[in-house]
């Protein structure tokens, strides 16, 4: 039988990254982390019982910068996020 590599589906390449973040939606804020990014999206690393919305903001320190992000994929404690524009820090 023939190992094929796995296909790479995404359309930008993720930047492997150790940040520490915050989701915030209705006025909870959710610690984080971000383990890889690129301008367009990342992978986040949430508790497995910690219930995420499907809309947010992610407020990431290391960038000084609050991302809008729209979950795009969910899998045990790791969930795929669009960041499809960002806010100004308050």
């Amino acid at each position: 039988m023939a190992n094929y590599p796995e296909t790479e589906r995404r359309l930008h390449v993720r930047e492997f990254v150790l940040k520490e973040a915050t989701i915030i939606a209705n006025g909870v804020r959710i610690g984080c982390s971000v383990r890889n990014q690129h301008h367009h999206g990342a992978e986040l690393r949430v508790g497995v019982d910690v219930d995420i919305p499907d809309r947010f903001l992610l407020e990431v320190p290391a960038d000084d910068t609050v991302y809008r992000a729209l979950v795009r994929w969910r899998r045990n404690d790791r969930i795929g996020v669009a960041l499809y524009s960002n806010a100004l820090k308050d």
